[in-house]
């Protein structure tokens, strides 16, 4: 870290010189334009970038199938504007899953193919991508899934079952978008200023868009042991039931707590949320226990699983609301 003391020339101008270091590293010099970002008592300071997209390129060749595909959603997290994805010779194959990969991924279209390369580009800038709504709408679909997944379960409802493994696609599409403004927000000072939140709130919503994806990722296993198995007898159905609606209160609790403006009642939600715990993982062992007792071995190792599973939902309910306390707490 380096000091410098702040001087006054004119009488009325603050300044104060800058490490030659760094100047000669982001190539300022006399004449050069910077940026100044205001984060309450942090002032960051930063080149002004004369190429306001960001471009990236990536060699493809011999990359197939999921790999490729895990490029195109690497790339587009890290924040790219425009993507080039290069071979000698680009197969059809690379073109159908770069498309199909694209086609799951908010603002990103494919501007331009030929024989040598594939070029996608963001058509959204950060200003135009609420992260809130983001995260709002991934908590409506996510616990939705979840309670449909265990009415599928419980009432063998099997195209119910298909549509809550379809929804997953929308929940990780808006992951990947979160993901990307985060990044995007951790590189450039000045798309937090665009997207309206500081760094830390970003932060915390990310975090807990992670924990959202992941409760998706529970219900579509949930629905697709709905598939594998029929329906459960009435007992059964009544403890899962009881402990699906739980479990969902958690994540419903710290949502409201990360959601909310006011911090002494973010705090007191956050901290119902996570007061809850214990009582879920209680009720998860009587069920354990309920389901123990079934004649179908098989039978009772799939419900297990449920059951895991919506104790984890819990879980990463709790894991939300510690986000919303972080975001409460005061600064330092």
């Amino acid at each position: 870290m380096e000091t410098r003391k702040v001087q006054v020339t004119g009488g009325s101008t603050y300044t104060v010189s800058l490490p030659k270091d760094w100047a000669t590293e982001n190539d300022v010099s006399a004449g050069s334009v910077v940026e100044f970002h205001s984060e309450e008592d942090i002032l960051l300071l930063s080149p002004k970038s004369e190429e306001e997209r960001e471009k990236g390129s990536i060699e493809i060749d011999g990359l197939e199938g999921d790999q490729l595909t895990r490029a195109v959603m690497t790339m587009y997290v890290s924040g790219f504007d425009v993507i080039n994805f290069e071979a000698p010779r680009v197969t059809a194959g690379q073109r159908r899953t770069i498309r199909e990969a694209t086609q799951g991924l908010v603002g990103l279209e494919v501007i331009e193919e030929t024989g040598e390369r594939v070029v996608l580009q963001d058509l959204l800038d950060s200003s135009e991508l609420s992260v809130h709504n983001a995260i709002t709408r991934m908590r409506l679909v996510s616990l939705t899934m979840l309670s449909d997944a265990v009415t599928a379960l419980l009432e063998d409802d099997d195209e119910l079952a298909h549509d809550v493994i379809e929804r997953d696609d929308d929940v990780d599409r808006l992951w990947y978008m979160v993901s990307r403004v985060f990044r995007t927000v951790l590189r450039n000072p000045a798309a937090a200023t665009e997207i309206g939140f500081p760094r830390e709130t970003v932060f915390d919503y990310q975090s807990s868009a992670r924990q959202l994806e992941r409760i998706a990722d529970h219900a579509t296993k949930i629905a697709s042991i709905a598939l594998e198995i029929g329906p459960v007898n009435e007992s059964v159905a009544e403890v899962l039931s009881d402990l699906q609606t739980a479990a969902v209160t958690v994540p419903e609790t710290a949502m409201d707590a990360l959601l909310e403006d006011d911090p002494d009642e973010a705090v007191a939600l956050a901290t119902d949320a996570r007061a809850d715990l214990p009582d879920i993982d209680e009720r998860a062992r009587d069920v354990d226990d309920v389901i123990r007792d079934l004649d179908d071995p098989e039978l009772a190792q799939s419900l297990g699983l449920v059951v895991d599973s919506l104790s984890r939902t819990a879980d990463y309910g709790g894991n939300i609301a510690e986000s919303a306390l972080q975001k409460a707490a005061p600064s330092p």
